[in-house]
């Protein structure tokens, strides 16, 4: 079987892919008269080509195990954030390459709940990885503007027959 190990998921692992964005982040400052604390500064890259930005509340299932890995998927005009907004433990698979995902540079990363991530815009990725029933997560993306089609922002790329990966749990 093809395993895809989980690896710890640092800021340094996932540039290739994107940045993280977390609670841990020294960029944190008190507002709200001393009663909040704001952390980091993160951007969302979403204005290709018209878009504007979208805020949406996805709740995640876990798929069937062992998961297995047979496509990803990347947003060309866009990076997509994910901030999960309970404490749970998800994983975030992803991959180099351009017009094509590098299978062999297939990484798996265990994100911690407190951990979330923006796929910057082109990078390969597979959908919402979550280990239990209900997982929510906050996403930050590209709307698409009037008269465009959501899959102007969408590409899939499934594998060949035995290039199937398995990830580690």
């Amino acid at each position: 079987m093809n395993a895809l190990r989980a690896e710890p998921l640092t800021a340094e692992s996932f540039a290739p892919f994107g940045e993280i964005y977390e609670d841990k982040t020294p960029r944190m400052w008190r507002i709200n008269q001393n009663t909040a604390r704001r952390f980091g500064n993160w951007e969302a890259d979403v204005s290709g080509e018209g878009g504007r930005a979208r805020i949406s509340l996805f709740r995640a299932e876990p798929r069937p195990r062992p998961i297995k890995i047979a496509m990803l998927e990347r947003h060309p005009l866009a990076s997509q954030a994910f901030l999960p907004a309970g404490r749970r433990d998800w994983r975030a698979v992803v991959a180099p390459g351009g017009a094509e995902p590098d299978l062999g540079g297939l990484r798996c990363f265990l994100a911690r709940g407190f951990q979330g991530v923006n796929y910057r815009a082109g990078a390969w990725h597979h959908p919402l990885l979550v280990l239990e029933e209900g997982h929510d997560f906050w996403v930050v993306d590209r709307a698409s503007p009037a008269g465009e089609s959501e899959d102007a922002n969408l590409r899939e790329f499934w594998f060949g027959a035995g290039e199937e990966r398995f990830v580690e749990l």
